[in-house]
């Protein structure tokens, strides 16, 4: 014969085990959320100290001037590591749109580089810029003009791309190395997409 004293042992011993087994089911899930977000606080780090070692800020996208001022501005204030490729163009010629495009894409494909566009006639010196030496690049480094190229898309035969536009930069040298993404990063922008 049992005692009553026994019974009750057993039943709280069998809630005391329920108990622990969700418990410790929501250890797990607390774990798994821990684990995902050290991942990701790891992945911020790790984006954070790469930006740090590049040497310099990142861009992507080209940046539109509005006046000779901020064109001016933008030379001298920019980090004297940084490459500063302006588009010098104007509304209304094909050549200009193409180079325009061109530069959005590369900007994407150099983020390292600051590409940036102003309209002729926004220069302070529009009277200068006809419409026959546009498209015009300037590029720059530390202040300093480093590179011309005026009429710039007579370098190119008829129609061209971005991938024409890269080569003839890439062959004066004006553009850093690309950026190669490591199977981490591809890892990590795949887990950021589920």
């Amino acid at each position: 014969m049992s005692s009553p004293q026994s019974r009750d042992d057993k039943d709280s011993k069998e809630r005391f085990s329920r108990k622990m087994s969700i418990q410790e089911y929501e250890l797990i899930h607390q774990d798994k959320e821990d684990e995902n977000c050290l991942r990701k606080y790891r992945r911020q780090c790790m984006q954070n100290m790469h930006q740090k070692l590049s040497f310099g800020p990142r861009y992507g996208f080209v940046y539109e001037l509005e006046t000779g001022e901020q064109f001016l501005e933008t030379i001298e204030k920019e980090q004297k590591i940084t490459t500063i490729i302006v588009h010098i163009y104007e509304g209304g010629i094909k050549s200009c749109d193409a180079i325009n495009s061109s530069l959005t894409c590369l900007a994407a494909e150099y983020p390292m580089v600051k590409f940036c566009k102003i309209k002729a006639s926004n220069t302070g010196a529009g009277d200068r810029f006809s419409s026959d030496v546009l498209p015009t690049l300037l590029v720059y480094k530390g202040g300093e003009l480093i590179s011309n190229f005026i009429s710039v898309a007579k370098q190119f035969a008829g129609e061209f791309f971005a991938g024409d536009v890269e080569a003839f930069l890439n062959e004066y040298g004006l553009l850093p190395e690309r950026e190669m993404q490591t199977p981490e990063q591809t890892n990590m922008e795949e887990e950021d997409i589920e």
